[in-house]
């Protein structure tokens, strides 16, 4: 199973109803752990053996995914600019409330992200 396919599942019902429109395909389920095997299954009788990746989707967690990614840009705006004025790390992930990791996390992804004008690199603890 090297293979990763993407479905997307919505509420019909009581139910989750999935399509896999390339392989023509549908899986359903009362949960979402039965309609992924639903779907795997029904993969499987078309012979396609690959990893099945359910991503649900309703009005709310559409709403939940736009806010989750407004919050990460944020933060990472908020960490750069913690970093820019020489912010400890321990102090960064103080004030923003994450693990110092994610924040370290978080400053090399904007560092990958835009180009190198500044040094993002925070102030060393001296703990």
């Amino acid at each position: 199973m090297s293979e990763t396919i993407e479905c997307r599942a919505g509420r019909r019902g009581r139910t989750w109803v999935v399509h896999v429109p390339e392989y023509g395909v549908y899986g359903h389920g009362r949960t979402l752990k039965a309609a992924h095997e639903n779907t795997t299954q029904g993969l499987a009788l078309v012979g396609v053996t690959a990893e099945v990746r359910l991503i649900p989707m309703t009005p709310e967690l559409e709403k939940l995914r736009i806010v989750e990614d407004a919050y990460t840009a944020a933060l990472i705006e908020a960490v750069a600019a913690l970093a820019l004025r020489r912010t400890t790390m321990s102090d960064i992930a103080l004030a923003t409330g994450v693990p110092a990791k994610r924040a370290k996390q978080l400053l090399a992804q904007q560092a990958k992200d835009s180009p190198p004008s500044a040094d993002l690199s925070p102030a060393e603890d001296a703990d």
